[in-house]
């Protein structure tokens, strides 16, 4: 019964999602680009590392993060709004307009370094199943990165990036799909087993936990994707169709914790970044192959989503001095020096701490355009100021995932 409603619900909700009138509609297409960004494989690593520093509060300390990541999405679309009509009446020398370079800068960076991030994750759940050799895994794990970077940044020798637009969106219809069977199959375990004793690991809620909370960020990431997509969608398509993506992914992120609520014990000694696949074996074999698929669909369409950003990125600070192929070889050279320069666990500190970065200087920004044209109230003016020292504490302080 756990297979077939595991396969069930993946076969539906990918055939949904690649076929139906919804799936061409303009509104979905401009959620899928900040949706493909944010659910990578956080929702599978989080429950794992959570697990392990806060016990059965796991569930509450994802909703935290969720909370903060869902106020950095406010800020992000008040400067949607405000901040890009303030940008169209600067000169290229207003003190505003260097700080929005700065900005675009350091989210080129960032997008770089998260590609390295995603793929390394790619990496371990690909691997995992193989019987590599300890000493070999890491070379092996990096090799294989670097391959996919480069055929990313070949497929825009052209000068046109729609085939890495198209390769982003073909894969979130299977990601999805394969999400929404995993959710399935543990949702149907947990209702033939109502009324069984849970074995929960204690509650584990102190201030040394915040650090790997912060850490996490990257995990929620990927909505500000929305910022940067003004040449195809007007203002208040981006700001609705980020709110839903947000909304979307918030709703399978607290899915999964909470349907993992049984497997807490076995998930806080789970194993490396790939260690769920041995919890979801514990409920069918089948679902291990769908966390597998499920996390390579997951990882290539949000490193392909952050290759995008990172090029487009990168001409536009650039003022159109870097082609598309410039940029991208730019963007993919970072990554790959990324990618050897870390461990899977250091870089999604890494990740989190460039992102933490470019949000603070978001909410600078905010506060700004705030102050400077009279959009938005004190309350607002407060709530940036929140949100920034939040982001400059993250960016301090997120620690890697193994401390």
């Amino acid at each position: 019964m756990t297979i077939a409603a595991a396969l069930l619900a993946a076969v539906a909700v990918t055939a949904f999602l690649t076929f139906s009138r919804f799936a061409h509609s303009k509104s979905w297409r401009a959620t899928v680009t900040p949706l493909a960004s944010i659910i990578g494989s956080g929702f599978l690593i989080c429950g794992p590392l959570l697990a392990k520093e806060f016990g059965s509060a796991a569930i509450f300390a994802m909703a935290a993060l969720l909370a903060i990541a869902y106020a950095v999405g406010a800020v992000i679309r008040f400067n949607i709004v405000h901040v890009e009509n303030a940008a169209a009446t600067l000169s290229l020398n207003d003190p505003m307009a260097w700080a929005m370079r700065a900005t675009q800068v350091m989210l080129a960076i960032a997008y770089a370094v998260s590609v390295a991030y995603y793929l390394k994750l790619l990496a371990e759940f690909t691997l995992k199943p193989l019987a590599i050799a300890a000493e070999w895994h890491g070379l092996v794990a990096n090799v294989l990165v670097t391959v996919i970077i480069a055929a990313l940044a070949a497929l825009t020798l052209s000068g046109d990036i729609r085939k890495v637009e198209h390769a982003a969106h073909a894969s979130v219809s299977v990601k999805l799909g394969i999400i929404a069977g995993l959710l399935a199959g543990l949702a149907l375990w947990w209702a033939t087993r109502t009324g069984a004793p849970l074995d929960l690991p204690p509650t584990r809620l102190s201030w040394s936990g915040l650090p790997l909370l912060l850490g996490l960020l990257i995990t929620v990431q990927g909505f500000e994707t929305s910022r940067y997509l003004g040449d195809s969608y007007d203002q208040a398509t981006r700001v609705r169709t980020m709110r839903h993506a947000q909304w979307l992914s918030s709703a399978i992120y607290l899915a999964f914790l909470a349907l993992l609520t049984p497997f807490l014990n076995q998930a806080q000694h789970a194993e490396g970044v790939a260690g769920i696949l041995d919890i979801m074996k514990l409920v069918a074999p089948i679902l291990g192959v769908f966390v597998l698929i499920g996390a390579v669909s997951s990882q290539l369409s949000a490193a392909i989503a952050d290759s995008i950003g990172s090029g487009g990125l990168m001409v536009e600070v650039s003022r159109r001095k870097l082609g598309i192929r410039g940029a991208f070889i730019t963007a993919s050279a970072l990554s790959i020096a990324v990618v050897w320069l870390t461990d899977p666990f250091s870089v999604i500190a890494l990740s989190s701490r460039a992102f933490a970065l470019f949000y603070a200087m978001q909410a600078v920004l905010a506060l700004w355009v705030s102050f400077r044209t009279g959009a938005g109230g004190t309350m607002e003016g407060i709530g940036f100021a929140i949100v920034g020292l939040i982001c400059v504490v993250a960016a301090a302080a997120g620690a890697p995932a193994e401390g």
